[in-house]
């Protein structure tokens, strides 16, 4: 497995290494047994901070996903694969054949993207919650924005301005 970082989601890194490992679970990329790239791995891959891979790996293992296993790696302990959600599954098979006809019908990615997404919410009531605060973090106050996560890497003002 390789992580894909995408520096202007958003979305913190550490956040994508867990929502792609997450992904590849349920897809059936990573099944229990199956190793996790090790910190080395992913910051060669990526250039980001060890660390955040660590943070990433921790929530996964608090989140009973994964084993830390010392001088051996990390590991799948739970899988989270369902056989009806997979690629080559009948739900999989129909999903193939609408994206099918909403390329045909012009729509682009983002296009998707934006109606999967609302569709969704409409079905599962609501946007997907934004990430629980850390244990021991003061929750934000009503009213108040909680200060943005940033990149593992000090951006310059030629990058803020561009």
């Amino acid at each position: 497995m390789q992580f894909r970082i995408d520096r202007r989601s958003g979305v913190t890194a550490h956040m994508q290494i867990v929502r792609q490992t997450k992904q590849a679970m349920r897809m059936g990329v990573l099944s229990v047994g199956s190793r996790l790239p090790t910190a080395r791995e992913v910051v060669a891959a990526t250039a980001i901070n060890p660390n955040t891979v660590h943070k990433a790996y921790r929530e996964l293992e608090q989140e009973g996903l994964v084993e830390s296993r010392r001088g051996a790696g990390t590991f799948v302990v739970r899988s989270l694969s369902r056989p009806e959600a997979a690629a080559g599954s009948a739900l999989g098979e129909e999903l193939r054949e609408w994206l099918r006809g909403a390329h045909a019908a012009g729509l682009d990615q983002d296009d998707v993207s934006a109606l999967f997404t609302a569709l969704t919410e409409e079905r599962y009531g609501g946007p997907t919650p934004a990430p629980r605060p850390e244990r021991g973090a003061p929750a934000p106050a009503r009213g108040v924005a909680a200060p943005r996560e940033t990149n593992d890497t000090q951006r310059t003002s030629t990058e803020d301005a561009g």
